[in-house]
């Protein structure tokens, strides 16, 4: 249950689960006043890490501020274990939180999530929330994989494909709308080779390039950049269309 009054804020990094939970609390007529992105540097426990530099244009075509968690607000990176790191890797998120806590005149009422199989992250955010006495929104949580990527497409979600890596996911991937028949095909990946059909195990990441939410695309240029079994598109320019 979830408090539908007060400011929300969504935790977001342009990928397809953090839009997603955004356009669903915007749907549940939750009053998110602000999206969060953290910049992490390098491999991160807790975020999304490619193209979280689009936010501010994804920001810009929802209509809702974005606050911006920047790499040098990280202090212990240097933590020798994942809870430990996971825990760091929080810690300037909740900073940012309980600074928009006290900006917001009502106070924080929650904040958006789009977890959806990791209890890694979710039990961290949810401990976090729980110490700024707010609410969490997560709608992907342990749903069927299948029928969130098919909602999604149903409701209009462009997604990108950013970056692969995993068996069966080639260069060819880079780049490629997540649609029906890439759904097929990482279908019968998940069969022959165990890839999650959402990326969850980090087979590949995404970027929503338009959506209902969205009041104009994002357009991209970019070049691929493929090592071995593994691969990203590099962004030459960005744009609202």
């Amino acid at each position: 249950m979830t408090d539908d009054s007060g400011a929300w804020v969504s935790l977001f990094s342009g990928g397809k689960d953090s839009s997603w939970a955004l356009y669903r609390a915007l749907q549940e007529g939750l009053d998110v006043r602000r999206l969060v992105t953290v910049h992490p540097e390098g491999d991160s426990y807790m975020y999304h890490v490619p193209a979280t530099s689009l936010a501010s244009l994804a920001a810009e075509s929802v209509g809702v501020g974005l606050v911006e968690v920047e790499p040098d607000d990280f202090e212990a990176a240097e933590a020798t274990d994942s809870g430990a790191q996971g825990d760091a890797e929080l810690e300037p998120l909740e900073a940012a939180l309980r600074d928009l806590d006290g900006e917001f005149p009502d106070g924080l009422a929650g904040v958006t999530a789009g977890a959806v199989e990791s209890e890694y992250q979710t039990s961290r955010i949810e401990a976090m929330a729980d110490r700024l006495g707010a609410d969490v929104f997560a709608p992907l949580w342990q749903e069927d994989p299948r029928e969130l990527a098919e909602a999604m497409l149903d409701a209009g979600f462009e997604i990108r494909i950013i970056r692969a890596a995993a068996y069966g996911l080639d260069e060819s991937w880079l780049g490629r709308t997540l649609d029906a028949e890439a759904l097929a095909e990482l279908e019968e990946l998940n069969e022959e080779y165990g890839v999650h059909i959402l990326g969850e195990g980090g087979e590949f990441e995404t970027l929503v390039t338009d959506g209902p939410h969205m009041e104009r695309p994002i357009e991209l240029d970019y070049e691929t950049e493929w090592e071995g079994n593994r691969g990203q598109i590099v962004i030459k320019d960005a744009r609202l269309g």
